[in-house]
């Protein structure tokens, strides 16, 4: 079976659970931030965790391989705030977002690409030619200095 078929699926049955438990909480027509906030841990993050976890560890920080995963996560919640009448994007949804953040994406640079320093080939000029050259105008600052006969 295909991997997107498998991905098909599993979204298909995150849907139809879904479906099958958000009427009763549909019916209270105020937003429950406890069963909402239980929710996305258990339906949407839980999804998000199996989708990474078939992920390469390496490729967490590069967008183009999480883009999808992170949308059909962030879908998720808006759906299940949908569902349940709360509000979105609501606090509960940035403080998740927030602690996913520190859990699978910590390490990642906004670029999508760790810092670094510059290997030392490219280091070094930048460093050594500066000292050089404070070091040649001192020298040539004291010798000018020491001939002072010359000048009037």
């Amino acid at each position: 079976m295909a991997p997107e078929c498998v991905s098909l699926l599993k979204a298909g049955l995150v849907l139809f659970v879904a479906a099958q438990l958000f009427p009763a909480a549909a019916s209270l027509s105020v937003c429950n931030r406890d069963y909402y906030e239980r929710m996305i841990d258990d339906l949407c993050l839980a999804k998000f965790k199996l989708d990474m976890a078939g992920l390469d560890g390496g490729l967490w920080c590069s967008w183009p391989d999480t883009l999808e995963l992170y949308e059909e996560l962030t879908n998720c919640t808006y759906q299940v705030a949908l569902r349940m009448d709360c509000f979105w994007p609501n606090q509960i949804v940035d403080r998740f977002f927030t602690q996913l953040h520190r859990l699978y994406f910590h390490d990642c640079a906004l670029t999508g690409r760790l810092l670094h320093d510059p290997p030392v080939g490219v280091l070094a000029p930048f460093i050594g030619v500066p000292v050089l050259i404070t070091l040649l105008m001192t020298a040539v600052v004291v010798w000018r200095s020491k001939r002072t006969g010359g000048m009037l």
